[in-house]
């Protein structure tokens, strides 16, 4: 894992060497260190570790996912938007074994900034299910509430209603008959 100033050091010694080339009539060169330098800026603002660990998400490799995780020093090796989907990506990955993890994970997430509204949706509607697990119900709704909002193109909507169902349910109040909790529902 490389330390993300390194990554800037590397792109501007490129860059220089660069335009050396250039000045030097060198163009083949030149413009082969350009695109060097433009690999190491896209890794540096897309870190080659996390997109590593989203082809394991897409393989459903959740043990994969987190072997690449625990390598991740999110403090050096990334900036500020990567830490937000580092502790995002851990919070998906603990919310199976450790819920106290898991929401510390998420709420970190959540402070950090995620760069799409699914995302920050995703991540406090799974806190919602954390905290109402945890009998915390007007943080939950509170939660539930700002998904929602976040969530713009419909795509949580079922989830968001299914949730809404439990806390209606452990409220004691009634759950209308069209809401079936234990029907499964495939993608």
């Amino acid at each position: 894992m490389i330390h993300k100033n390194i990554k800037i050091v590397a792109a501007a010694a490129l860059l220089a060497t660069a335009v050396w080339q250039f000045t030097e009539k060198n163009i083949g060169n030149g413009i082969f260190l350009l695109i060097l330098t433009l690999l190491v800026v896209l890794v540096y603002f897309k870190n080659e570790m996390l997109i590593m660990t989203l082809f394991k998400f897409r393989k459903q490799d959740m043990e994969g996912a987190k072997r690449i995780l625990s390598k991740i020093n999110p403090e050096t090796a990334l900036i500020k938007n990567q830490q937000g989907y580092y502790f995002y990506l851990n919070g998906i990955i603990n919310a199976q074994n450790n819920l106290n993890q898991a929401e510390k994970d998420f709420r970190k997430a959540v402070d950090l900034g995620l760069n799409q509204k699914e995302d920050l949706a995703v991540a406090k509607l799974q806190l919602a299910g954390i905290t109402m697990s945890k009998n915390r119900a007007a943080e939950a709704q509170k939660l539930i509430a700002e998904a929602k909002k976040l969530d713009t193109k419909g795509m949580l909507k079922e989830q968001i209603s299914m949730m809404e169902g439990q806390m209606k349910q452990a409220r004691g109040q009634k759950v209308p008959m069209w809401y079936n909790q234990s029907k499964k529902r495939g993608f």
